[in-house]
């Protein structure tokens, strides 16, 4: 018997092994028999690439905080759940169902890549400025304008004790609030609402730039970075 593998929809991380006999291979005729088909095992998951040029945020948010922040700190989270997780059900799972699923260990790398990949992509260059539409709206309508928004996140993130997250999100009932996690904390997990944006208050996302300066990054993230294009996409 020969093996080929043939991807799925390009949506589809798995793959499938298409076994044919090797005679018919050979003789260089059509396939009409019904192919068989069984699972793969998954390949390991790779550190999500940064959705802009490594430099392009400087000097907002400099190259070597990307070069450790991503490229060392995002990595080791990779890293560890590909050996963490080998041998378990979570090794053919989506990303998102991990997070869902497990607990410990594994949950905490899944968490932080996931949290990570979407932190990235909550950074853009000459970002900042603010909302229009529907989430300015709602913005609004919980804070009484964006300036006194920007002042309670900037409070609550300031005030997230230790290591942690501070996020924008959209509750079931379609309002925002800001929501402050711990550790590896996400949305996604406690259920408390949708993410749409998030700063990453771990010493490790700013140090290099800020010390220990955490408000003015956080000031910095909303005037200078915040990709609100993406909070707006996220609102929907």
């Amino acid at each position: 018997m020969t093996e080929r593998i043939l991807p799925l929809l390009p949506s589809t991380r798995r793959k499938f092994l298409w076994t044919v006999p090797a005679a018919t291979l050979m003789a260089g005729s059509s396939i009409s028999a019904t192919p068989i088909l069984k699972e793969a095992p998954m390949t390991e998951r790779t550190l999500p690439p940064l959705p802009f040029p490594i430099d392009a945020l400087a000097p907002a948010y400099s190259r070597e905080t990307l070069e450790y922040h991503h490229g060392k700190h995002h990595k080791a989270y990779v890293d560890k759940l590909n050996e963490l997780q080998k041998g378990t059900e979570f090794e053919s799972l989506p990303l998102e169902d991990v997070i869902k699923k497990s607990s410990g260990g594994i949950y905490n790398q899944a968490a932080q890549i996931w949290n990570h990949t979407f932190f990235w992509n909550c950074l853009k260059p000459n970002g900042g400025g603010e909302p229009t539409g529907t989430l300015l709206a709602a913005i609004n309508a919980k804070w009484g304008s964006f300036a006194d928004f920007k002042k309670a996140f900037v409070a609550s993130a300031v005030g997230n004790f230790g290591s942690g997250w501070t996020w924008l999100i959209k509750k079931p009932d379609g309002t925002v609030d800001i929501l402050n996690t711990g550790a590896a904390g996400t949305p996604l997990k406690s259920g408390e609402g949708k993410a749409l944006l998030t700063v990453d208050v771990w010493e490790h996302a700013y140090y290099i730039d800020y010390r220990n300066a955490r408000q003015k990054f956080v000031e910095t993230f909303l005037d200078k970075l915040a990709n609100w294009d993406f909070a707006m996409k996220n609102f929907g």
